[in-house]
């Protein structure tokens, strides 16, 4: 397959690198990465300046490039002719840390991947703890496997596959999960400070984030030692409000 690889860490991620390594002997591969950081970004267009690319080593046997753009567009660079030929599959993370239930409104790794699908191309977006190490090696192994199934059986171009592995040696992970998105609890806190010239400033922030555990959800099987997959779309139409919305008394 024709695969594009990106994600929000930067284009100098170790999991950005290993999934690059693990995936060109195999596939026909090209990164595209942001030159900086973007985690938590959500999902940003560039649209009001232009962009710079430039090449970038990082692998044998793949091109990859680095352009101070999003990581969506990054993927909108692939798709719009920066390559010689649109991609098959999108491919963004290993992100460094897991992008977990109500994450995914935040992750600049999901957003590339959604990116992707906005394009009509299938895309995954995986993550990975980074305690008390990080195995990127075992996440890469993983997404082989997942592509490799992908390839011989397809997936619909408008699926977004949410993969979560969890921070465990190989042969200790319990297996695969197919999941929903979970819970998660945000305790942030507005902090406000005061600099040197007197002018009052602010930072979000706030405690480690908890997760609600719920049986069949993204976070209980990566609790469980299980890596999760969730299946995305872009439809976030609430269908079980709609009939009852129509009752309402809504003249114009």
């Amino acid at each position: 397959m024709r695969i594009l690889l990106t994600n929000d860490d930067g284009i100098d991620s170790p999991g950005l690198k290993a999934l690059g390594d693990a995936l060109a002997p195999l596939h026909e591969v090209a990164v595209i990465g942001p030159d900086r950081n973007w985690s938590i970004s959500g999902h940003n267009r560039t649209m009001d300046r232009p962009l710079r690319v430039s090449e970038k080593q990082l692998g044998e046997g793949y091109k990859a490039y680095q352009t101070d753009g999003a990581p969506a567009d990054c993927v909108a660079l692939a798709v719009l002719g920066f390559l010689p030929e649109v991609p098959e599959l999108v491919i963004s993370g290993i992100n460094h840390g897991n992008n977990l239930g109500d994450d995914i409104t935040y992750s600049g790794t999901v957003a590339a991947a959604m990116e992707g699908i906005i394009s009509g191309i299938p895309s995954i977006a995986v993550s990975m703890d980074t305690h008390p190490i990080w195995p990127v090696d075992v996440a890469a192994a993983f997404i082989v496997r997942l592509v490799d199934q992908i390839t011989k059986r397809g997936i619909e171009k408008d699926i977004l596959l949410n993969v979560n592995v969890p921070n465990l040696p190989y042969d200790q992970i319990r297996g695969v999960q197919i999941t929903r998105l979970g819970k998660r609890i945000y305790e942030d806190a507005l902090i406000k400070r005061v600099d040197p010239r007197g002018r009052e400033y602010y930072w979000l922030g706030g405690n480690s984030i908890r997760s609600e555990r719920s049986e069949g959800a993204d976070v209980a099987a990566i609790e469980d030692g299980y890596v999760s997959i969730t299946p995305i779309h872009l439809d976030l139409t609430n269908h079980r409000l709609l009939e009852t919305l129509r009752t309402w008394d809504l003249r114009f």
